[in-house]
């Protein structure tokens, strides 16, 4: 076969998979079965045949045009390097995530609840620490990360620094608005019976306020990984994602790049997903929660 019929052979085959796949998709989205395993099983069927018809169409453009591994390397090339480079790649892991982005997420978004509730408390800090969480969100973390580099040095850190100030603003403003969300009625017959702020915080306030806050570190669990590898690029030790994609760009070594690409993306949806989890699991009585169970 020559040049021209391998490239309508991989694109033949990448439009039969889409119909097949979609096809596939169609008929699953329409079954409703009684079984709750069932149920979440082919809500997780869907999504896993998306992706991997993606994957599959990726990789027949990249072979069928031959497009040059610098600019687009195919998927099969990717999984060779991720499975061969696994001790380099766990180095950066550790580094970023585990020690900046983990870190970072809960100093921030604990940082932004406890203002929370002194906004809360005090009108005077609501008008105050509200404007100033607001200028803080708004600086670039282009040129906030240089200069926590250069206060709290090269190591992991000062990307805790960079991740603490993208996670402090949306936990401050979603748990404003969340202690807000019981209604005035509900607010009164805790004055009726007495009870404390303390008490009417913990027992109808943050729980109205509850998916308010999960709302917030789920923003979160995407923001602190981004703010973590972005401040890497501007002075790290010889690890971590940052790093590893700022050099191995510099090398044209594309398929690394990807590499941690997709280690980045593996990790940032799982965080994702256990937030989600938890968030089911503490605000199961949520309208939205027991709909999604129905």
């Amino acid at each position: 076969m020559n040049g021209a019929e391998w490239k309508t052979g991989y694109l033949v085959f990448a439009v039969v998979w889409w119909i097949a796949s979609w096809t596939l998709n169609e008929w699953l989205v329409r079954q409703k079965p009684a079984n709750a395993t069932a149920n979440r099983l082919l809500g997780l069927a869907v999504p896993l045949v998306f992706g991997i018809t993606l994957l599959v169409i990726w990789e027949c453009i990249v072979r069928g045009f031959q497009i040059p591994a610098i600019l687009l390397p195919a998927p099969t090339a990717i999984w060779a390097k991720l499975i061969n480079s696994l001790p380099i790649l766990a180095a950066d892991f550790r580094q970023t995530f585990l020690k900046a982005v983990l870190t970072g997420f809960v100093l921030g978004s604990g940082l932004g609840f406890v203002v929370a509730l002194l906004i809360d408390r005090s009108p005077f800090l609501q008008k105050g620490l509200l404007p100033i969480g607001n200028f803080v969100s708004a600086l670039p973390i282009v040129g906030v990360a240089p200069i926590m580099v250069m206060w709290f040095g090269f190591d992991w850190p000062s990307k805790v620094a960079v991740v603490v100030i993208m996670t402090f603003f949306p936990m401050l403003v979603n748990t404003v608005q969340g202690l807000s969300a019981a209604s005035h009625m509900e607010r009164d017959l805790m004055r009726t019976y007495a009870a404390s702020w303390w008490q009417t915080l913990t027992k109808l306030r943050l729980p109205a306020a509850a998916p308010f806050i999960f709302n917030a570190l789920k923003i979160n669990s995407t923001l602190a990984l981004i703010g973590a590898i972005v401040a890497e690029f501007f002075g790290t030790p010889i690890v971590g994602m940052g790093f590893r994609i700022s050099t191995e760009v510099g090398r044209a070594n594309v398929d690394m790049v990807w590499a941690e690409i997709a280690v980045a993306a593996l990790a940032g949806s799982a965080f994702y997903g256990v937030v989600a989890l938890i968030e089911r699991a503490v605000t199961f009585w949520h309208p939205s929660v027991r709909g999604g169970r129905a």
